[in-house]
């Protein structure tokens, strides 16, 4: 990968949650609950020739009906990044929980003309029979599918296979695990890969204890993708947890707009 991106993880919301309601099956490890924060992010990788964003958040109302706290919407989380809606070429969608979908709007309205990426698998799933059931469904906003289908037959929507070129310097993989087309996005930069794991990676928790999360669509897919991820981590990448509070801790700088790594012409810390 021959260009190189600065990245920042945005972090636009948040939540109190608890380690049994994190972890699956957390009665089998024999530990006391404990109080676990939740933080949201989507994910901004960019340099001199074009900004890609990785997810896009909950919408107000899908985040309110869940009892999420927004910190910030779309728009103005991406302006605290230092961008805007008109300056994004490409929206990468690592999968269709209402958490990283709930945004697209903002890149797909009337004036913007961004193209969305995401798997194939994940798209039929969704917008599959299989989607609409209980256990699945609670997880995402039909409303928001609804909105998929129709970037999709406007031809907005591009349809990848396991594993592809976004842009130079930016790759998507299929992981699986969480759900049926689950993806993890490579970046690179001045100081190496970062690896954004999205949801196939919540806490770091799951990689350094192997401990599964609650939400899984193919457990097996699940501890595969912790161990492609960690042999990543071993071969040099930086790898970014999708919802833990350590990110800000790890990699420093403001708790809202953290500086993951810099492009060619920044230094990295």
């Amino acid at each position: 990968m021959s260009e190189q991106y600065e990245v920042l993880a945005v972090r636009y919301g948040t939540r109190r949650a608890s380690a049994a309601e994190v972890f699956l099956n957390y009665h089998a490890y024999h530990e006391p609950d404990r109080p676990l924060g939740m933080d949201y992010f989507f994910w901004v990788a960019r340099n001199p020739a074009r900004t890609v964003v990785i997810d896009t958040g909950f919408s107000p109302a899908g985040g309110a009906a869940r009892g999420r706290t927004m910190l910030m919407d779309t728009v103005p989380a991406l302006r605290a990044a230092g961008t805007a809606p008109d300056d994004v070429a490409q929206v990468v969608l690592t999968h269709a929980h209402y958490d990283h979908i709930g945004g697209l709007p903002v890149f797909t309205g009337t004036g913007t003309g961004a193209e969305v990426i995401m798997t194939r698998d994940e798209y039929d799933f969704w917008t599959g029979p299989l989607g609409r059931r209980g256990q699945f469904a609670h997880t995402t906003e039909a409303s928001e599918l609804d909105h998929l289908r129709e970037l999709r037959e406007a031809g907005r929507l591009t349809l990848a296979g396991r594993a592809g070129q976004v842009a130079p310097g930016i790759e998507l993989t299929q992981v699986g695990g969480h759900t049926p087309g689950q993806a993890i996005v490579t970046v690179a930069t001045a100081g190496g890969p970062v690896v954004l794991a999205s949801d196939a990676v919540h806490y770091y928790e799951e990689l350094e204890r192997d401990r599964p999360f609650s939400i899984v669509a193919n457990l097996a897919d699940m501890y595969a993708a912790f161990d492609r991820i960690r042999a990543m981590g071993e071969a040099g990448a930086r790898v970014v947890a999708g919802h833990d509070p350590l990110v800000a801790e790890r990699f420093g700088g403001s708790p809202d707009v953290i500086l993951i790594a810099c492009d060619e012409r920044g230094t990295d810390d």
